[in-house]
């Protein structure tokens, strides 16, 4: 990245801050002459400085680095590109509909990539009233379970969290066009067409 594109880059991340040169140059304790000379591409923050900086800005040190924040861009139907990520250390379960740098327990979590469901991860629908009623006949031990199951359909996201020594099994209300992921703490995420489920 070149020093003009990364003064760009900082100027305008300061802006979105709302905060001055001088405001800035405060809070990480420098001059505010330092921070000019950054945003006019005369010069680049030292190493030292950019944990500091990346917090001041609310920006990831690797996005600043890269001189690219990568925004998501906005398309109908953005529920249907939702990803899921779990921590391997505490079972977290986080989500996103577009580009995402998230971690937790200090590692960087990648989003699950789902598979056909399978023997061991087979479900069963039934409809009941409004809902899908979803079961599953798999392990709930402390080593192996189902970690959750979601519905997606275009606009919405339904998320039940499951928990070893509980049922596998969830009801939940009808959407149209959805599809329903399950998650087993060992194999990782599965993903089913609901119409094709209820015709079995």
């Amino acid at each position: 990245m070149s020093l003009k594109r990364a003064g760009e880059l900082l100027c305008s991340l300061r802006k979105e801050k709302n905060m001055t040169q001088r405001e800035l140059a405060e809070i990480m304790n420098i001059s505010d002459k330092t921070v000019s000379k950054w945003e006019r591409g005369l010069g680049l923050p030292d190493v030292s400085l950019l944990n500091e900086l990346s917090n001041a800005l609310g920006v990831n040190i690797d996005r600043l680095l890269d001189g690219d924040l990568g925004e998501s861009e906005i398309k109908g139907g953005n529920m249907k590109r939702l990803k899921f990520y779990t921590c391997t250390k505490c079972d977290n379960l986080m989500t996103s509909t577009g580009v995402a740098e998230l971690s937790c327990c200090g590692r960087k979590m990648e989003p699950l990539e789902p598979k056909a469901g399978d023997e061991l991860h087979g479900i069963s629908v039934e409809e009941m009233e409004s809902d899908y009623y979803v079961a599953m006949n798999h392990d709930m031990k402390k080593s192996h379970y189902i970690s959750f199951m979601a519905l997606v359909s275009y606009d919405k996201v339904i998320l039940a969290k499951l928990y070893p020594e509980q049922n596998a099994e969830v009801r939940i209300p009808r959407m149209s066009g959805s599809k329903l992921y399950t998650h087993c703490s060992e194999h990782g995420l599965f993903e089913y067409n609901l119409k094709k489920e209820l015709k079995r």
